[in-house]
Order: C-alpha cells, then sequence, then structure tokens
C-alpha cells in the first residue's frame, strides 16, 4: 500500500484556506487523490437510516465529490453543502448546472463556523474525509460540539475517514487515523453505533486508500 500523498503542495506557513482553494484549482476532480467514482457507500448508508426524501443532510467538507449529485439523483430534496474552499463549492455548483439551485452551499470552515452553528434539527451528518485532518485534541472538541449542537434528537452521523491502517497523508497534510471505536468515544454516551466496516478504494493514481465507514444515531440530546 502506498502512503505517500503528493496531490498538493505544501509552502509554510501553511495557510488552510489557500491550501484547500489551490488543490481545486490545479486540479480536475478526477485526478485527485481522495476522488472516488461513486459515493455508493455514503448512499446506501443514508438510506439505511429510513429518513424521509424531505430530510436536511448536512454534507461536510464536500469537495468536489459526487456525493450531492447522486442524492439528487435518489430524490432527496433537502441538501447541503459545505466547504472550507469557495473553489470546490464552486465546481460543484457548475457541475449541477441548473440543479444547484435545489442546494444549499456553505463556505464556512467546521473550526470557527459563522454560519454552520446557526444551523438547526440537521437530520442526517455526513462526513466523507474531513475529520481525520484534525489533529489536535481542542481541535476535534470543536469538530463535534458542532456537530451535537446541530443534530436533532433521533438524528444520524456518518463518518467516513482513513482507518487505522489507512495513509498517514492526504494533499500533503498528516492525518489522525481512526476506527470505530475511537469514533464512538469522541461522540459519547448519547449516540451509538448503528453499523460499521472497512473499505478500500482506488485513488486516481493507483494508490490503495483503506477507509472505516460509520453510521451512529443520537439517542439523547
Amino acid at each position: 500500500m502506498t502512503t505517500k500523498e503528493s496531490d498538493c503542495k505544501i509552502t509554510e506557513p501553511i495557510n488552510l484556506k489557500k491550501h484547500w482553494n489551490s488543490a481545486y484549482i490545479d486540479k480536475g476532480t478526477d485526478e485527485l487523490g481522495w476522488y472516488e467514482r461513486s459515493a455508493q457507500k455514503t448512499i446506501d448508508l443514508i438510506n439505511k437510516t429510513g429518513v424521509s426524501k424531505g430530510a436536511s443532510i448536512l454534507n461536510v467538507g464536500v469537495g468536489t465529490s459526487v456525493i450531492i449529485d447522486e442524492l439528487l439523483e435518489e430524490g432527496f430534496t433537502n441538501l447541503i453543502a459545505n466547504d472550507f474552499s469557495d473553489e470546490a463549492l464552486t465546481k460543484v455548483k457548475s457541475r449541477l448546472s441548473d440543479k444547484a439551485e435545489e442546494v444549499m452551499f456553505i463556505a464556512d470552515d467546521l473550526l470557527n463556523a459563522t454560519t454552520l452553528n446557526k444551523l438547526t434539527d440537521i437530520e442526517v451528518w455526513n462526513d466523507r474525509a474531513v475529520l481525520h485532518f484534525f489533529l489536535k485534541e481542542d481541535e476535534q472538541t470543536t469538530y463535534f460540539n458542532l456537530l451535537k449542537q446541530v443534530v436533532k434528537q433521533n438524528g444520524f452521523v456518518i463518518i467516513a475517514v482513513f482507518s487505522l491502517d489507512g495513509a498517514k497523508k492526504c494533499c500533503g497534510l498528516p492525518l489522525q487515523l481512526y476506527d470505530e471505536k475511537m469514533l464512538l468515544e469522541k461522540l459519547g454516551k448519547d449516540f451509538k453505533l448503528i453499523e460499521s466496516f472497512k473499505h478500500t478504494f482506488i485513488n486516481p493514481n493507483g494508490g490503495e486508500r483503506p477507509y472505516v465507514y460509520t453510521l451512529f444515531q443520537r439517542i439523547n440530546k
């Protein structure tokens, strides 16, 4: 398994906003190291929740992934697409064309939210490949505090991140690796694990990318 990740150029000191915008400017969606042709694994977990097609689904750190496209095709009508990168969201809007009007786009920082923190009653929080970039304890605490603030009673949380045997870096940045027990500990006693599984996809460079996919439900608020 190749663990080297050279999809983005790093300059010191790192300006993360500029870093992620540059990543999406410099390469096409299907050239990015985290690109996966289909978001079917996530779609399957969302369908497993049994939420209605009108359920509020917050997709954090969507980048330019096809998850929004596929959820629209599935008939979901209350989608929120968030990313730190304005460039990523612009690309998604362009790709969706007129359908972009059916989606709420929010460019915001999960660690310093100014808009996301105003959301309420989110029925599904969906994160593929964001949490593992937060290395510091206070960053992780901020992430989970925001999640707990916006997800409603009996709502669901989907987190897909690099597993313990996954890559050590992505886009030139170091990662925190997880398993389902570590994620459950971060969420706390108000959440229960519904399902978890490992999934390895092959990125455009031919590298194996082992992930752990998890589905949780909030049982107390």
